[in-house]
């Protein structure tokens, strides 16, 4: 387990706030109505063309890729950083650097904002490589981004694993075979994250750091087979 890779919104910071407004615009800019931000937190961790597919049921895929670019032209401009780091995450990082694992990023947003967002916040020094969804669309599903930065960077499945809040990093990690460790601070619920494989569950960014110091002082390198927690 020298390998983290983590998600961005709902794990590293709480995007809730810049993401909700651009989903909203996006929508006004196409004359549909704009449910309130509470209604919209579903939004966050999926691919933008997946939520938006959900939110203009009655369009066509091109209506909800022309959604993705009005959301992105506010986002760009301003969304990105309505945004703010959780508490205790650059220490729960730290501590991670302390025990010689490699972090890596892996989020379906677009690379090029998470690369921005995480020079903004003063994040980036902590990770070995940054890895995002690419603009035109690709990489935004997380089993193909975690295979992608295993491939990529020669990433042992059984010495990596994947930290995120919502189903989707939990599912990519299974199918990469790769241990899943499912945050509850973040915008999924604990019913989602064990329903979709998570091996454990924190509670806060400081609890990272520990479980993963228990786990790699286990002998099986499988952690898919290490008791949930």
């Amino acid at each position: 387990m020298h390998n983290i890779l983590f998600d961005l919104d709902g794990t590293l910071t709480d995007s809730s706030l810049g993401i909700t407004r651009c989903v909203q615009y996006a929508l006004q800019q196409l004359g549909r109505p704009a449910p309130p931000a509470d209604e919209l937190l579903f939004c966050i961790g999926p691919p933008l063309l997946e939520s938006f597919t959900v939110l203009l049921p009655d369009g066509s895929t091109d209506l909800a890729r022309e959604a993705v670019l009005h959301y992105r032209d506010r986002f760009d401009r301003i969304g990105k950083f309505e945004n703010q780091v959780y508490d205790d995450i650059p220490e729960a990082l730290a501590e991670l650097q302390d025990q010689d694992c490699r972090l890596f990023l892996a989020t379906s947003k677009a690379e090029v904002f998470a690369r921005q967002i995480l020079h903004h916040f003063e994040l980036a020094p902590f990770f070995t490589a940054i890895y995002g969804a690419r603009l035109d669309g690709s990489l935004c599903d997380k089993s193909e981004l975690i295979g992608h930065i295993l491939e990529q960077e020669g990433l042992a499945p059984a010495q990596t694993l994947m930290v995120g809040d919502r189903k989707h990093d939990m599912i990519g990690a299974a199918a990469c075979r790769i241990g899943g460790i499912g945050v509850t601070y973040g915008f999924g619920s604990v019913e989602e994250l064990t329903a979709h494989g998570a091996h454990h569950l924190v509670h806060a960014p400081l609890a990272i750091p520990g479980l993963v110091a228990r786990l790699r002082q286990t002998e099986s390198g499988d952690t898919a087979n290490i008791p949930r927690q």
